[in-house]
């Protein structure tokens, strides 16, 4: 919706350059956010917390790899106004905020730490800074 919804004229090629860095940020965060994970049994653990089966580790691996990929090479793309690259870039925003809820309730569910709980604020924050550059690169559309 926000990748339809929200264009980037001409005029804010500024405000792009500075929501394209803001997004390399995020990708590195989420990066470290996501080695933290792998080698703390994210996926297993969440499978044991919700009582369901673990998720394969490599389909977490190559779920996460593919969107890092997709983000770096988004960062060109938000740069020059691509929604598919505001797609991206707006994606990695919201999921960064919900990360920085998540982990701490699932450590709270959990009576303890949880993969991913030292790193979720981190990226919560560059989603939060991110969500904030790209509202500055584009505006409402309809």
């Amino acid at each position: 919706f926000l990748a339809q919804h929200r264009d980037s004229s001409a005029d804010n090629a500024m405000q792009r350059s500075a929501a394209g860095r803001v997004l390399a940020i995020a990708t590195v965060t989420q990066s470290l956010h996501f080695a933290e994970e792998a080698l703390t049994g994210f996926p297993e653990r969440l499978g044991a917390l919700l009582g369901i089966p673990a998720m394969p580790m490599s389909f977490f691996l190559l779920f996460n790899v593919a969107w890092l990929g997709i983000w770096v090479i988004s960062v060109p793309g938000v740069r020059s106004a691509r929604k598919g690259a505001f797609f991206a870039a707006w994606f990695l925003a919201i999921a960064g905020m919900f990360n920085a809820i998540a982990h701490p309730l699932l450590a709270v569910a959990a009576s303890g730490y949880f993969p991913g709980l030292v790193s979720s604020p981190f990226i919560g924050a560059a989603g939060v800074w991110l969500w904030l550059r790209l509202q500055s690169a584009t505006r409402t559309t309809h």
